[in-house]
């Protein structure tokens, strides 16, 4: 049997010290959902999950593309779903010296599928701060989420949000799925799409008391990132 060809990732460098690794997946009837992961290019360099787990895709090998995967010092899982864990065994095993940072719910979810050796991992929860050499990274709970372990994270030093599941939508082409800009993709349909993600995604929402869920939100509106990163949304400026 010949071997699948691999399909080759689209990278975008959104600021100097910082890369998007852009994927898509279509999802029949809904359209096309982004599948991001990040590199940050610190003294500590640390990526920013790893990806779909499909056959033709190959994570290490995209992220080559940014840096020498053996130089990765730190791996942020926002969370254990298939969407985020796509290459982290193969990523673990081409740099050895790279620990996973995630939760202690995280690393036993992960765990089901193959063993995660506890000497990579680096628990850390939402509210907690860790150094990576030249900036401090401040994990959080964004306001939507879809798994109990997920942490996103603030970037001190360049002013980003990496806010996982929250903010996603799924686009009508796969060339917006991957774009550089949300701002390529027309607000009010931006907006049809985030509410379809929230419910789909994040049923649990509507259930919840407003004025509670509302103040979750304060993290965001106190930092006031300059760019905001999901999974599954082109980069958002502003």
């Amino acid at each position: 049997m010949p071997l699948q060809k691999t399909r080759p990732g689209t990278v975008h460098k959104v600021r100097p010290d910082i890369s998007v690794l852009a994927d898509s997946l279509e999802v029949p009837g809904i359209g096309h959902l982004p599948v991001n992961a990040f590199v940050l290019l610190a003294a500590q360099p640390l990526v920013v999950d790893t990806g779909l787990g499909l056959p033709d895709r190959n994570f290490v090998e995209t992220l080559s593309t940014v840096l020498d995967p053996a130089d990765v010092r730190w791996i942020w899982l926002t969370h254990p779903d298939r969407d985020h864990t796509g290459g982290i065994f193969d990523l673990l095993a081409a740099a050895p010296e790279a620990r996973v940072v995630t939760t202690f719910v995280g690393a036993g979810i992960l765990s089901c599928e193959r063993p995660l050796p506890l000497d990579r991992c680096y628990l850390l929860n939402p509210g907690e701060t860790m150094d990576i050499g030249d900036r401090t990274l401040t994990g959080f709970r964004p306001p939507l989420f879809d798994n109990p372990a997920t942490v996103g994270f603030f970037d001190d030093h360049s002013g980003v949000c990496f806010s996982s599941d929250c903010f996603g939508a799924p686009l009508p082409t796969a060339e917006l799925a991957r774009a550089d800009d949300v701002r390529d993709v027309p607000l009010d349909d931006l907006r049809t799409a985030q509410l379809l993600w929230a419910t789909v995604d994040s049923p649990w929402v509507r259930t919840v008391d407003m004025d509670k869920y509302l103040a979750t939100f304060h993290p965001l509106k106190d930092r006031k990132p300059d760019l905001v990163l999901s999974t599954h949304l082109p980069p958002a400026t502003g």
